[in-house]
């Protein structure tokens, strides 16, 4: 399904995975940010969108300076409207692979100082890194177990001093 706002992204390939950001303002300055996956030739198993990650609330709050840096570096700029309606915009692999990952992770955590960290981690990855690590973390049986590794191992002691 892909809304009917959705920029048309003619930078990508037409046998590249397709990926939607999808804003909703919830009201008091909150807003949820979901990543979703559509159908596309690339992708022939999917019959319908599948979400791959969502963040909203505090920890959104806490990282959203970043996650608008980037989309603005390909010219995305969220205007969610607000209530149920959801503003739909056309995200590149790349981008969609670090907002995937980066949602995950953050999206249990509490500690401000580990969700920092965790978000530097991400960022610094090479692509290739998180699509390994958002590939484990949708496909494995136990995707809880993968997504603590990673935070473990990016706010682990080696990390902090260095």
């Amino acid at each position: 399904m892909v809304l009917p706002n959705s920029p048309i992204d003619t930078t990508t390939p037409s046998s590249a995975p397709r990926y939607e950001l999808r804003v909703r303002v919830l009201g008091n300055a909150s807003a949820e940010y979901e990543i979703w996956q559509l159908p596309a030739p690339a992708t022939p198993h999917l019959s319908a969108a599948v979400r791959v990650a969502g963040l909203r609330g505090r920890n959104l709050e806490l990282v959203e300076h970043r996650v608008l840096r980037r989309l603005a570096g390909v010219g995305v700029r969220p205007n969610g409207y607000t209530g149920r309606r959801v503003s739909g915009y056309a995200l590149g692999e790349d981008l969609a692979l670090y907002l995937g990952l980066l949602f995950r992770a953050l999206a249990p955590m509490r500690s401000r100082d580990n969700m920092r960290a965790v978000a530097e981690g991400i960022e610094a990855m090479e692509r290739e890194e998180a699509a390994y690590w958002l590939g484990m973390a949708m496909h494995r049986r136990r995707p809880r177990r993968v997504l603590t590794a990673l935070r473990v191992l990016l706010t682990g002691p080696s990390r902090r001093d260095g």
